[in-house]
């Protein structure tokens, strides 16, 4: 990896860190609310998280505190969580305890495996506030998969995204350059949070160059049984880098958490389970390929709501009068259906509230009916959606064919030729793996500006979610506009304007300076918490 630390360095890591010469480790002996802040900083720093530790957090906390205290009774309770997974199958107990792990230089590629769970939490370095312009040993960060090590399509792919990293590092000072001049600073802001805000703006605009193979740094915390359904997963995956990954986060587990991933390797229990996923995938993709492969995809908007239920406000109000009567679900629902539309959107307002912010949510009634959307749309902005777990979501082989995006400050900034140099590079490159069976490495090579398409299926209680989160003023203008499409066709397509009503914070409002209000928000609370 590269990472160097002195002795006395190492010396102070060490209590703290399962290794500190590994790019995949856990963390220790720390309070949680430390182990939160660290994997907090991932989104706007570049350094590792245990660097990070020496330089931000190590000096500011109370040493005796920290002092590593002996695991009382943990061989016991090794012994007896063993016993219940292993012999009784009481896979609740799995859910009982958990661990920090930190998977650092790993690609945007194998991102999305880790951060594939319901039940875990991540942080994930952001291409808006980290700027991907350093190289370490004097490389680009970005992986090469070990699919090519012996393909002659080696030297072309490096060749490729060397020439996209450079586009994109040349660009950033030139980019800022014309948002300054397009948005000139105001005697209202400081110089940091202009900066900030010109920063993260030329960033959100250049990050389509930057290609899948592009690493990042990722913090999960999760239960031992989220971990051993991860590590089932990754150890089915047909990409090296990501069962690697998975061989290293199940060392590291097993000096935290042991007795949670005792199954994992074991032929005869996650043996078997890693050849059915692995068997099942290669099986049905061999039977589904006579069906689909003579048609060719057919012209879709960027949204498109798919499926929904009509009577679905009908349905949501019947599921809100249930939890204040003694009546059967279906006695309600035909009482709600004999209301008036007016009556169902009275109760509806009635039983959202009167929300303050898009943290107020209503009850469990919204997710009585539900949306499936099936979405078009640029790497990056998939990245970002992607987070949302409680919802489902699929998505499809990242590829070139769906073409790619082309924000309008690129020929406004006069980058236009070299943004298309990129873009017809990566295809290349792409079309060339795919070409040589290297069809399950090939979308390393596709940079975030092509499209990949994905679907997502919510109920409406988690559309709300999603939508006023997404379409807030500091969001990127990609997944904004997709949110507000999905806004607009809850409302429009579906007919349930009562539901749509209820996401009262959704902001379809145009923004220039994306992250400008949240910089100057931010200022004031830093200038009022230190005049406290």
């Amino acid at each position: 990896m590269g990472i160097e630390f002195t002795p006395e360095e190492a010396r102070a890591l060490a209590p703290f860190f399962t290794n500190i010469d590994r790019p995949v480790f856990a963390l220790t002996n720390l309070p949680e609310t430390v182990k939160g802040a660290l994997f907090a900083r991932y989104s706007r720093s570049a350094k590792s998280v245990r660097r990070l530790f020496l330089d931000e957090f190590l000096g500011q906390l109370d040493r005796g505190a920290l002092t590593p205290q002996p695991a009382v009774g943990s061989d016991r309770a090794d012994r007896l969580y063993a016993r219940v997974l292993s012999e009784y199958g009481d896979d609740s107990v799995a859910q009982l305890g958990g661990a920090h792990i930190a998977c650092e230089g790993v690609s945007n590629v194998l991102t999305k495996v880790l951060e594939w769970g319901r039940l875990m939490a991540y942080l994930e370095q952001s291409t808006r506030y980290v700027p991907y312009t350093d190289r370490p040993n004097g490389q680009w960060k970005y992986h090469v998969p070990a699919e090519l090590d012996r393909s002659p399509r080696r030297d072309l792919f490096v060749r490729t995204l060397d020439t996209a990293f450079a586009t994109y590092a040349r660009w950033i000072p030139a980019m800022e350059a014309h948002f300054r001049a397009r948005y000139p600073k105001t005697p209202e802001d400081s110089d940091g949070v202009y900066k900030s805000v010109i920063r993260a703006k030329a960033l959100d605009t250049l990050r389509g160059l930057l290609p899948a193979a592009t690493t990042s740094n990722v913090g999960l915390f999760g239960s031992g049984q989220a971990f051993e359904a991860l590590l089932l997963r990754m150890f089915s995956h047909p990409l090296e880098e990501v069962r690697a990954c998975a061989r290293h986060i199940l060392v590291e587990l097993r000096q935290v958490i042991p007795a949670f991933v005792t199954r994992v390797d074991q032929p005869e229990r996650g043996g078997r389970w890693i050849d059915y996923l692995s068997d099942s995938r290669d099986d049905f993709k061999a039977a589904a390929h006579p069906f689909i492969s003579d048609l060719a995809p057919e012209p879709r908007d960027e949204v498109t709501l798919t499926e929904f239920d009509p009577d679905g406000e009908t349905k949501v109000v019947a599921a809100a009068l249930y939890s204040i009567s003694a009546l059967p679900d279906d006695q309600l629902l035909a009482r709600a259906r004999q209301l008036s539309a007016d009556d169902r959107a009275h109760l509806l307002r009635r039983y959202t509230g009167r929300r303050q912010n898009r943290r107020h949510k209503p009850g469990r009634a919204f997710e009585r009916t539900r949306y499936r959307f099936d979405v078009l749309a640029d790497y990056g902005a998939f990245r970002d959606l992607q987070r949302h777990r409680l919802l489902t979501l699929e998505w499809q082989p990242l590829s070139t064919q769906h073409g790619c995006v082309e924000p309008a400050a690129i020929e406004e900034a006069g980058a236009l030729a070299d943004w298309r140099a990129v873009m017809d590079g990566s295809a290349e490159l792409y079309d060339r793996l795919v070409a040589d069976g290297l069809r399950e490495a090939a979308p390393y090579a596709v940079v975030m500006a092509y499209r990949v398409r994905f679907y997502m299926d919510m109920n409406a209680r988690e559309a709300m979610h999603v939508i006023e989160l997404r379409t807030a003023p500091q969001g990127h203008p990609s997944y904004r506009r997709i949110c507000q499409l999905m806004h607009r066709a809850i409302a429009d397509v579906a007919g349930h304007r009562a539901i749509a009503a209820a996401m009262q914070f959704a902001d379809h409002s145009t923004v220039e300076l994306e992250r400008l209000k949240s910089e100057r928000d931010l200022a004031r609370k830093r200038s009022r918490d230190h005049v406290v």
